[in-house]
């Protein structure tokens, strides 16, 4: 490595720097390396410069880096602190110099210090984060339904439960979104924290994309007794045949609902809509209820499936602990972690009533990399299938299948959001 990449500075930014910040990540995500004084407002609005890093060449910002804190909700609904990194880039000149490892390293150390029990993000690319103790632990679907192939009764009007779907606006999102989402995620796992600016920006009351804001249909269904159990929000585009047909495609933005009965509720009003020939689902769990909703569940078809959030264990006695378990049984397991921030071995005892995971000198029945632990942990993945395919080792026969049994869920976890 010549001595000018060796001089590279690695720090947090600084207020004056965060103009020359967004610029180098506009250019890492291949957008126009243009800042405006809007985007410069409102970043410094939001971002800790003490958790948001660059790479300096000079004085010229030639990566970018930033965390914030998050609440994840772990298996059985407790919410876990989480160092949620976002904003990764490399500017193409700067590629190969160990950039990206001085930034997560910086980080992920500093977020042991604080106490964060995990580290999440959203993978662009799928091969750089192992690296550094991260496993993919949720996944995502997304489906493209052919509305009059599935089956639904067109002259449906309204939920069989007694209850209304209604028509609102993004002023009334705001209010009544928040709270439906606070009693969705303390009982989805997966399921991340939703911040006012959140809501501010997914329901254009802060538009600072270069692409014109185009406001979505948004549909709220109230219980019989007018609760608010869900909420989609679609966009719909104006497609016609030569024969004056209409082919329009609502894409749905996004769609939450505390109860089976909501989200039955929901898809069937999207499948309802005159002229809507298909609906795109977004990004839905893998084993979401939306295809068997429908009376033809091949209307349904997946168009794509990937892997979403990716987990990286810092506390492994207070991740363990965090989380509930179904089954009852011992497990000693062996940490491997490179970078030393949650390796070596511990004992787990858990049942349905509670679990306590402990440092041990006790021979290890399992041996696994700390991001194979990040991909269990959510309980989307198997042991014995991460142990067929090389990644965990069983140091006693039948330990994967241990593990599965205690860290497997029912259903499984889902992340709506991307950040």
């Amino acid at each position: 490595m010549s001595s000018r990449f060796q001089d590279l500075a690695v720090r947090s930014i600084t207020e004056p720097e965060i103009s020359d910040w967004i610029r180098a990540l506009n250019t890492g995500f291949l957008r126009a390396p243009t800042v405006s004084d809007e985007e410069i407002a409102d970043r410094s609005t939001y971002i800790d410069p003490s958790r948001t890093l660059g790479a300096f060449d000079g004085n010229r910002c030639v990566a970018t880096f930033r965390s914030f804190p998050q609440e994840l909700t772990a298996v059985g609904g407790s919410p876990v602190q989480a160092d949620a990194i976002s904003n990764v880039t490399v500017t193409s000149t700067h590629r190969r110099r160990g950039l990206l490892t001085r930034m997560m390293t910086q980080d992920l150390a500093a977020a042991k210090e604080r106490g964060d029990v995990v580290a999440t993000l959203i993978a662009a690319e799928y091969r750089i984060y192992g690296r550094y103790g991260f496993g993919p632990a949720t996944s995502a679907t997304q489906w493209e339904i052919d509305v009059q192939r599935a089956g639904l009764d067109p002259r449906w009007a309204a939920p069989e439960d007694g209850g209304r779907i209604d028509l609102v606006d993004g002023e009334d999102v705001r209010k009544l979104g928040p709270e439906l989402h606070e009693r969705l995620r303390r009982t989805q796992p997966g399921a991340v924290n939703r911040d006012d600016r959140w809501w501010q920006v997914t329901t254009g009351a802060l538009n600072l994309t270069r692409a014109p804001w185009t406001e979505p249909f948004y549909a709220v269904h109230r219980a019989a007794d007018g609760e608010v159990q869900g909420l989609a929000a679609y966009v719909c585009d104006d497609t016609w045949t030569d024969a004056k047909q209409p082919l329009d495609t609502a894409t749905v933005k996004g769609l939450i609902a505390t109860t089976p009965a909501a989200e039955r509720a929901l898809w069937h009003h999207l499948c309802s809509i005159d002229w809507v020939a298909k609906v795109k689902s977004g990004w839905r769990s893998p084993d979401d209820l939306l295809p068997h909703l429908l009376p033809d569940p091949r209307a349904a078809t997946i168009t794509t499936q990937a892997d979403w959030l990716w987990v990286r264990i810092l506390d492994v006695v207070r991740a363990m602990e965090a989380r509930s378990y179904e089954g009852e049984d011992t497990l000693v397991f062996e940490v491997v972690d490179g970078a030393g921030l949650a390796g070596g071995r511990y004992r787990l005892e858990a049942s349905a009533q509670g679990a306590s995971c402990t440092p041990t000198t006790e021979s290890a029945e399992l041996t696994l990399d700390v991001g194979e632990l990040g991909t269990l942990w959510l309980g989307d993945e198997s042991a014995v299938r991460l142990a067929a395919l090389g990644r965990v080792r069983e140091e006693r026969a039948g330990a994967a299948r241990v593990a599965d049994a205690l860290l497997r869920t029912s259903r499984r976890p889902w992340c709506p959001d991307i950040f």
